[in-house]
């Protein structure tokens, strides 16, 4: 499937003035502990599936926010989160973002990562490298643990990992540079991809969490693996390490 990078990119600019709407942001429904959706995710997402219905009609939609029983990744397939760190959009902790890849013929093809607040696009094309608003992307080249800064998710759905993820990241935390959570797994992704951080890892991530991140690192020079050090399999759940490489495998040693 062929796709403008450049006119997706713009289409998605476009939807800036929806992250912004306060009032959009304070209709709130929770769909389970701490997990939450407002109206901004759900306007997003239904702006973006009509344009992409219009301009790519062979492609399906997987969104966060429906049922996507009837996916065949067969066939071309949108991965859309249309509001990753709904949590920080309801505070106005400026740190969502849109994530948007593209999987088709059995691979990531496209990854696009948008913060609207600062606005930085992050983007990505499979074996065409990664790149912030145009400028290319490079993972970090830190390989010493202790000057490495760590960003960790605290799977905030999952309390019953609570303990074993702090025990993690105190464990981190005394053996790198210092740790950071910035509530958006995607945008944690891209930071690696962009070499702001060394690594990031998080418990139980879904694929529209993930699989934009996923392609910018990769095409930066990092690695992104489950938590036993395997490739992942862009359809299913997990447990997620990104890395420049060399940390990742330091990384690896405290899960």
């Amino acid at each position: 499937m062929n796709v403008r990078l450049e006119e997706l990119i713009e289409l998605i600019k476009s939807l800036r003035p929806l992250f912004l709407d306060r009032t959009g942001a304070g209709e709130v429904r929770e769909k389970g502990l701490a997990d939450f959706v407002t109206a901004v995710d759900f306007r997003v997402q239904e702006t973006l599936r009509q344009i992409l219905e219009e301009k790519y009609p062979e492609a399906q939609l997987l969104g966060e926010e429906k049922d996507n029983q009837e996916i065949d990744f067969e066939r071309p397939v949108w991965i859309l989160d249309p509001v990753d760190g709904t949590t920080n959009l309801i505070h106005d902790f400026q740190h969502s973002t849109l994530s948007l890849a593209l999987f088709d013929q059995g691979e990531l093809r496209l990854g696009i990562v948008y913060q609207p607040y600062t606005g930085e696009v992050f983007s990505a094309e499979k074996g065409k490298g990664a790149f912030l608003n145009g400028r290319r992307l490079k993972v970090s080249e830190e390989r010493a643990m202790e000057r490495s800064l760590i960003s960790v998710g605290t799977s905030p759905y999952r309390h019953e990992l609570a303990e074993e993820n702090f025990r993690i990241f105190q464990e981190l935390f005394l053996a790198c540079s210092d740790i950071r959570r910035l509530g958006s797994a995607a945008l944690e992704l891209a930071y690696v991809a962009a070499g702001r951080t060394e690594a990031f890892f998080e418990r139980g991530l879904h694929c529209w969490d993930y699989a934009a991140g996923l392609l910018l690192v990769q095409e930066a020079g990092g690695r992104v693996t489950d938590w036993l050090g395997e490739p992942v399999d862009i359809r299913t759940t997990r447990d997620i390490l990104a890395s420049n490489g060399p940390i990742g495998e330091k990384v690896l040693e405290f899960f």
